[in-house]
């Protein structure tokens, strides 16, 4: 029922009207026991409001109807079907069959009418004789008479029912002929200058009507001749009775005459229905109305459906063809066969146009419930459905676009999920690469240092560590791996682990040149300390450089410098692996540069790599950087060194982080809206 009552202003409407009618009702039959007289003022208002009521809610029947049978779309092409095919084609039908039953029903009327017709005017050729014979017995001054009357109603049985009178001004003639006693009254209207009638008369056309005398309908012709000074006058009538319709009906029908209209007792019925010559031979009933004058007062009666005089017939489609084509003969059969093809052709035609509508709609439908069905599977996150295809119309290539769009949103989705993956992966990677890097810097007494690395994609392929070597010895170092992203990633820690493997553990702890590639030729590998054993950078570097050149491709190598910081010597031994040089910036301002070294680890073999040492002075702060720091550009150029140096310089009194913060800051400014393009790492460390 929820469906059957919408929440609409309509149903609503509705709803009220009924419920104020059934109140107003009951009102209504509680006065009509006190009040009688206004129960009845309440009744229209009760059958209004029933009738708004019941229009209401066909509206709301029809809204439902609608929306159940019209959603699904074969409904809707059968519902279009029906009203651009089907309902003209009946239309069509129906117009030719009220036509052909207009054109049967008037045909049949006009045989009746035109025989009448023939009657009056065979009636009328006599009345000219007769009136002629005795018209030239007056001049002659003989007996009035006519003798010609006795010689028709001996030949023509039809005279045996006709009168036949005459006046000579205003006196009757007595005829002789054996004519009927009953003479016909002279008709006052005859005299009547507006009488249309007359006027005709009076200029040679004859009367000829039916006329209704005393109540009875009569075929009656009146013709004047003019004879010396007085006027003859001749009229000749015959009973519109059983005999004179049965002669009609005979070639025709069933013909029953309705003297005082459709709405009284039909007069008399003569002849009989022609029996059915084939199937579609069936009854033609049609009626007419016959124009009848007033003899009493030559007036024309009104065409009333209820008074005025008819007939009706009742015939045969094949007797009006017989009458039709009845001077056609052997052509008649030939017609009937040409109009017979030309119906089986429309009708092959139209059963045709219903067969391929009928297979175009299950085309459409089926095509577009296979879609409504696909959609659903999408829906419910089935992207694997496809749709299958077998024609090559608009309909399979919405089809194929379908099956590809699908295909393409499961690539997607897989993608995604790769993607979500990877990123997962990456997440995990950032989080194990944050580890590597040092978490707190372990100072010197006579050494802070800071080191500050934010990658510019999700991980980093540059590299810095802090390493305690002794409780006054601190190894540096700083790296940039080629290329990024996580293949940059793993081989920044691999970096890491070596540096912190040979460091650490001291593997390059031998007093003379070993004999590996990549020490050979070194100057020295290692020097006593008082306390041990000492690290030589270059000599690390070269550790490094043959094992990533063994271990990793052609096109994958690395910036590396590594420095050793005694804090008693206030010394900073160095060896640059093709890294951009650290720079030493003095309280005064002045910029040393640490260069020695050789170029890239990991591109070639057997390289060594040569040291040098600087002491560092109290307040000097030692700044090692990559490239992401100096070579992001926008419209102006590059960041640059110059202004790298000039930053620190200008803060280089404030705390190593803050000078951290201000330098990526002034970077970030110079990028301005564009993506980072590389890592950005910071080393920095002021000696005390």
């Amino acid at each position: 029922m929820a469906g059957l009552w919408p929440q609409g202003w309509i149903a609503r409407g509705a709803c009220y009207s009924l419920g104020l009618a059934v109140g107003l009702f009951v009102l209504q039959m509680v006065l009509n026991l006190f009040a009688p007289a206004w129960a009845g003022s309440i009744g229209g208002w009760v059958k209004f409001l029933v009738f708004d009521a019941a229009l209401l809610f066909s509206i709301v029947a029809f809204r439902w109807l609608k929306r159940k049978l019209l959603w699904r779309l074969r409904n809707r092409l059968i519902v279009t079907y029906v009203f651009i095919g089907v309902i003209p084609a009946v239309l069509l039908v129906l117009i030719g069959l009220i036509t052909i039953y207009l054109f049967a029903g008037q045909f049949s009327s006009f045989v009746v009418t035109s025989e009448i017709a023939a009657q009056l005017r065979s009636m009328q050729a006599a009345n000219a004789a007769v009136g002629n014979e005795i018209a030239a017995r007056i001049e002659k001054g003989q007996t009035p008479n006519a003798e010609s009357l006795a010689g028709l109603r001996k030949r023509d049985r039809a005279w045996g029912r006709r009168r036949v009178c005459a006046w000579h001004g205003a006196k009757i003639l007595p005829l002789s002929g054996g004519e009927p006693t009953k003479v016909v009254s002279f008709p006052d209207f005859f005299h009547k200058n507006d009488n249309p009638y007359a006027k005709a008369m009076r200029d040679g056309q004859p009367f000829k009507e039916i006329v209704r005398d005393q109540g009875e309908l009569e075929l009656r012709v009146a013709s004047v001749f003019t004879v010396g000074p007085e006027s003859l006058t001749v009229i000749t009538s015959e009973p519109l009775d059983k005999d004179l319709l049965a002669d009609i009906a005979a070639n025709l029908g069933e013909i029953t005459l309705l003297a005082n209209g459709i709405r009284n007792e039909p007069t008399f019925t003569v002849g009989r229905l022609p029996a059915s010559s084939s199937v579609m031979d069936r009854e033609i009933p049609f009626g007419t109305p016959l124009r009848v004058v007033n003899w009493s007062t030559g007036e024309n009666e009104a065409l009333d459906t209820d008074t005025s005089p008819a007939v009706k017939i009742r015939t045969m489609p094949s007797v009006l063809y017989g009458h039709l084509f009845a001077s056609l003969e052997k052509w008649a059969k030939g017609i009937e066969s040409i109009l017979l093809a030309i119906l089986v052709f429309f009708a092959i035609i139209e059963l045709i146009s219903l067969l391929i509508g009928t297979r175009m709609t299950r085309t459409v439908t089926a095509a577009v419930a296979q879609l409504y069905d696909a959609t659903r599977s999408v829906d419910r996150g089935d992207f694997s459905h496809r749709i299958p295809v077998k024609s090559t119309d608009q309909l399979a290539q919405l089809s194929l676009s379908f099956n590809s769009m699908t295909e393409s949103i499961e690539k997607l989705i897989q993608e995604q999920k790769e993607k979500q993956r990877l990123e997962g992966e990456l997440a995990i990677a950032q989080e194990v690469q944050a580890q590597l890097f040092p978490r707190q810097a372990t100072e010197l007494e006579s050494l802070e240092v800071h080191g500050f690395c934010r990658p510019a994609r999700t991980v980093s392929g540059d590299y810095y560590d802090f390493l305690t070597a002794s409780s006054h010895k601190l190894i540096l170092a700083v790296g940039d791996i080629s290329g990024k992203g996580i293949s940059a990633a793993l081989l920044m820690a691999t970096i890491h682990s070596a540096v912190r493997a040979y460091s650490v553990e001291s593997l390059p702890q031998m007093r003379e040149p070993v004999g590996v590639g990549a020490l050979a030729g070194a100057a020295r590998v290692m020097a006593a300390w008082p306390e041990g054993i000492e690290i030589s950078p270059g000599a690390l570097l070269g550790l490094l450089n043959h094992q990533l050149y063994e271990s990793t491709p052609p096109e994958k190598y690395a910036t590396l410098f590594l420095a050793v910081y005694d804090g008693r010597l206030h010394r900073l031994t160095y060896s640059n692996g093709g890294h951009l040089p650290p720079l030493l910036i003095a309280q005064d301002g002045g910029v040393r540069r640490l260069e020695a070294g050789g170029t890239v680890i990991g591109l070639f073999d057997n390289m060594t790599y040569d040291e040098d040492s600087v002491d560092m002075h109290p307040g000097e702060i030692f700044l090692a950087y990559s490239d992401g720091v100096s070579e992001p550009e926008n419209e102006f150029g590059e960041f640059g060194e110059e202004r790298l140096i000039d930053l620190v310089r200008e803060n280089r009194r404030l705390p190593l982080v803050q000078i951290s913060q201000t330098v990526t800051q002034a970077v970030d400014d110079w990028i301005g809206d564009q993506e980072q393009p590389d890592d950005i790492t910071l080393v920095l460390a002021r000696a005390r």
